[in-house]
């Protein structure tokens, strides 16, 4: 890698995705959305018919879908066979399957390759669930961003369609339960990650406080 990599990890609806871009925003960095690729292999799959109950199946097709990322923060494009799913890939039954999709082995393996693909060149901010761990691990900057299970679950349901708070509270608790014990690159903190809990901070906080963090490490 060459430039600044700042790895940004931790659970659904702690406050990654606008974090990450407001932070890259203000250094004038790309930024790169790991999660939205997980979830455009998701939709793909489920536009298919495969069966998501089935490893197999999934990894059968692993390789099938073409995607195209954005590293523009102010429009994180996404692409899958030339579609734009921006859109899709944020629906209440994209989100209850990616989980699924993104524990087999070569779909992580896979996009795994692409994600330090598009990383190399550095200047990016990267979000994920393992991106300190796993993809991007010697990155100079690592945060390990949380949120009490309240503030997450009201995060989440303003970026969805079609849920509610309740609903999300509930699928987000399955979701850590299988993203924590996955086999394949499970979420995790980076033993040299800094630690941010979110929770009783508003966006700009979370960014400058990020910013202090970035500042720091040079």
């Amino acid at each position: 890698m060459t430039g600044l990599v700042v790895a940004m990890d931790g659970p659904s609806g702690s406050g990654k995705s606008s974090a990450s871009r407001g932070v890259a925003r203000a250094l004038g960095l790309r930024y790169l959305d790991t999660g939205a690729m997980y979830r455009a292999v998701t939709w793909w799959m489920l536009q298919r018919g495969v069966d998501l109950a089935d490893p197999e199946a999934i990894a059968a097709r692993a390789l099938q879908p073409v995607l195209t990322m954005g590293t523009d923060p102010d429009a994180p494009a996404v692409a899958v066979d030339g579609v734009d799913v921006a859109g899709p890939i944020r629906t209440a039954e994209v989100t209850a399957a990616v989980s699924a999709v993104s524990a087999v082995p070569e779909v992580r393996r896979r996009l795994v390759a692409e994600q330090r693909e598009i990383i190399g060149a550095g200047d990016i901010v990267v979000e994920g669930r393992d991106i300190g761990t796993v993809v991007a691990p010697d990155a100079p900057v690592k945060i390990f961003l949380t949120a009490s299970a309240d503030a997450r679950a009201l995060r989440r349901t303003a970026e969805l369609t079609g849920t509610t708070v309740e609903a999300q509270r509930a699928a987000m608790a399955r979701r850590d339960t299988l993203d924590s014990t996955r086999k394949t690159d499970p979420l995790a903190k980076a033993a040299d990650a800094v630690e941010l809990d979110s929770t009783a901070l508003n966006l700009e906080e979370v960014i400058a406080e990020i910013l202090r963090v970035i500042k720091e490490k040079e």
